[in-house]
């Protein structure tokens, strides 16, 4: 896939102070994302290209993006009764998740390990173990963020001052193409649209000096990305 094939446009210049978790619902039509500081919910009708937000919650705040005391974290699964469990402690910064296609393996990033991992894991018991390291990004890669996978089980991962999403075999462990962003702090990303063949990217302005901020006047926007020549699948709905 050349990169001349791929065209991206920024379709929401929202100035999210850090955007996040973006997920495709399929009903609406339409991508729903949070700006993590700003304590907003949004949806966005690709449709009507109107955006709904809605304020919600509280949060600690860190020192500066993705500055924080370090190892105070720890990853949880909620199951279908309610209950929750914690897997494990020491962690930076829980971000990117998701599950290859037949559910046996568990990937996950922990940001400031600067690593995607891999966990075994048992769709029955949600039990997950053989923690590895699928893929060490690079140093210009910077910060790998949220996460997503297509529908030929490769992932998509975006980084944090790195200004790119990249393509990973988490089988070989091989880098499969870098798709660069007019924006640095890329945060995540998710498959949409029809067929689930666009692919969505949050980013962030929190962080950047007025100077940045005018050479990256995109900076905090919803990206749409085609041409990638892949497809994504359905996200996992929670069942409880």
């Amino acid at each position: 896939m050349t990169m001349s094939s791929i065209n991206i446009e920024c379709v929401l210049p929202e100035n999210c102070r850090c955007g996040e978790s973006p997920v495709w619902e399929e009903a609406s039509n339409s991508l729903l994302f949070v700006d993590i500081p700003a304590k907003k919910v949004c949806r966005w009708d690709s449709l009507s290209k109107q955006v709904h937000r809605m304020t919600v919650g509280t949060m600690a705040e860190e020192t500066a993006p993705a500055v924080l005391e370090r190892h105070q974290g720890s990853l949880y699964s909620l199951f279908p009764d309610h209950h929750v469990e914690k897997y494990f402690d020491q962690v930076d910064i829980s971000n990117g998740l998701d599950w290859s296609l037949d559910h046996k393996i568990f990937y996950y990033i922990d940001s400031l390990s600067y690593s995607v991992d891999a966990f075994d894991y048992d769709l029955q018991t949600g039990k997950i173990s053989n923690r590895r390291s699928v893929y060490k990004l690079e140093k210009e890669e910077q910060i790998p963020d949220g996460m997503c996978i297509d529908a030929e089980g490769k992932l998509w991962v975006a980084c944090y001052n790195g200004g790119r999403v990249i393509h990973l075999d988490p089988q070989t462990g091989k880098r499969l193409q870098t798709v660069m962003l007019p924006v640095d702090k890329t945060t995540s990303c998710c498959f949409g649209g029809k067929f689930y063949s666009e692919m969505y990217v949050t980013c962030a302005r929190d962080g950047m000096d007025p100077e940045d901020l005018l050479q990256q006047p995109k900076a905090g926007g919803i990206f749409k990305i085609t041409g990638l020549g892949v497809k994504g699948i359905p996200p996992n709905p929670y069942v409880g």
